[in-house]
């Protein structure tokens, strides 16, 4: 992994970021990993290793030190403030300023702009792990590391890498602006629009977003705009945008089902000046950008949906080998271990999937089926499983005194967002067809 090799280098010469843009957790993990790992042997730096194959459930010690680092994290700060948050459908702001101290929000971003400089598979273990105490607070993990984060370093110039990563590691969250009222499973039926300026200097926005994700709480803005459209979704441009620019309009947030302390906000874009080079990547190129990010952004959402049913079994399991009923633990009913363990089996199958594809994506190999696969199976599960704990529990589960009511609240949008059920169904059946084509 890159930052094995960097934590190879001796610690006085690895040129740390500063220590108030250092993310503590993630860099005691780096701490953590230098002090016990082999020292660098400079005969070996021409030689070829291949590491071994291992299953896709293994993860290195690097990806075990980052689980331990935030399940911990979780569990003795995250979950204190959770049914608290709920009640006052808003984020903590003193939460928020730990996912940055402890690098959760840098995941992935290159060391030279603050960031964590972990893979793929770190940041979905750690939306997993948050998931597992409070899924609202791993929505806006996600989103902002796997959507708004890797856009702009995939395809984001020089000049807004420098600008933004650094602000993404640091201070700013991330909210990614794609639906519209008539443009939801339509994505490309959008009618928000960008009008270049005479001397082509900037773009003016005009248009409404609605279900953004940590609308309120966000300091950039990777909005989808049309700046043509007589040639239809290839007038689809990507543009980055401050948050507080002049014409930004977040609207109140939605009432919702679940994940009620997220804010999912209509934002009203009010010719919005945005300069030139605030394009992400190419003119007319936004809706490839916004097809494979979502690829990547469906395998974070099936973490998310992956951690909600870890969730309920950590609440329900200990219930189980602490009730008994006619003279017997619950968790020793044949009848009780025969749904249990139905309901692992499929959460273990879930798991595999999930990770398989990140190892898909990490090693350059086609990922798209799968990650529609871990997305529709994830959701299914984790709504399964939540139903099915509420049940466990009896009439404990019915109330709020245990989180499972809450974990079955908020994954039921696991199957709408990010491309809904029959959309990933639609893009399975595209790929294994063509498969079968003559």
């Amino acid at each position: 992994p890159k930052l094995r090799r960097v934590l190879s280098t001796p610690s006085s010469h690895w040129n740390r970021p500063p220590l108030h843009h250092r993310s503590a957790s993630i860099y005691l993990c780096a701490d953590r990993y230098l002090s016990t790992s082999t020292q660098h042997n400079d005969d070996d730096e021409g030689s070829a290793f291949t590491p071994p194959s291992l299953p896709v459930t293994s993860f290195t010690e690097e990806e075990n030190l980052i689980r331990d680092n935030v399940r911990s994290f979780a569990q003795n700060e995250l979950k204190p403030l959770v049914r608290q948050m709920e009640e006052n459908k808003q984020l903590d702001t003193s939460l928020i300023t730990q996912l940055f101290h402890n690098g959760f929000m840098s995941l992935e971003i290159p060391e030279e702009h603050h960031g964590a400089d972990l893979s793929f598979t770190s940041a979905c273990i750690t939306i997993e792990e948050i998931s597992r105490v409070d899924p609202s607070v791993s929505l806006m993990v996600d989103v902002h590391n796997t959507l708004v984060v890797n856009a702009i370093r995939f395809w984001g110039s020089k000049y807004l890498q420098s600008k933004y990563l650094p602000l993404l590691a640091t201070e700013r969250i991330g909210a990614f602006c794609l639906s519209e009222a008539q443009a939801g499973s339509d994505a490309f039926a959008l009618r928000t629009s960008a009008t270049l300026s005479e001397d082509g200097s900037y773009y003016t926005l005009n248009g409404t977003k609605l279900w953004i994700s940590s609308a309120r709480e966000a300091g950039v803005f990777l909005v989808f705009a049309n700046v043509d459209f007589s040639k239809s979704y290839k007038g689809i441009t990507a543009f980055v945008i401050d948050a507080h620019a002049e014409g930004v309009i977040v609207g109140k947030p939605e009432s919702k089902l679940g994940l009620e302390a997220s804010s999912t906000c209509p934002v009203t874009f009010d010719n919005v000046k945005v300069d030139a080079d605030h394009v992400l990547g190419e003119v007319g190129e936004g809706y490839k950008y916004c097809i494979q990010i979502l690829n990547e952004g469906r395998i974070g959402i099936a973490a998310q949906q992956l951690g909600i049913a870890k969730g309920c079994f950590d609440v329900v399991m200990p219930y189980l080998n602490e009730r008994s009923q006619f003279g017997q633990k619950l968790a020793q009913m044949p009848v009780m271990q025969q749904q249990y363990a139905q309901a692992y089996t499929e959460l273990h199958a879930a798991e595999v999937m999930i990770y398989n594809a990140c190892r898909l994506k990490e090693n350059g190999m086609s990922f798209v089926a799968e990650a529609s696969m871990c997305k529709l199976y994830a959701s299914q599960v984790a709504e399964r499983i939540a139903s099915k704990s509420i049940e466990w529990l009896g009439g404990n589960g019915f109330t709020k005194d245990l989180l499972v009511e809450k974990f079955y609240r908020d994954c039921k949008v696991g199957s709408i967002y990010e491309g809904t059920s029959n959309i990933q169904l639609q893009t399975i059946a595209k790929i294994v067809n063509r498969e079968y084509e003559s």
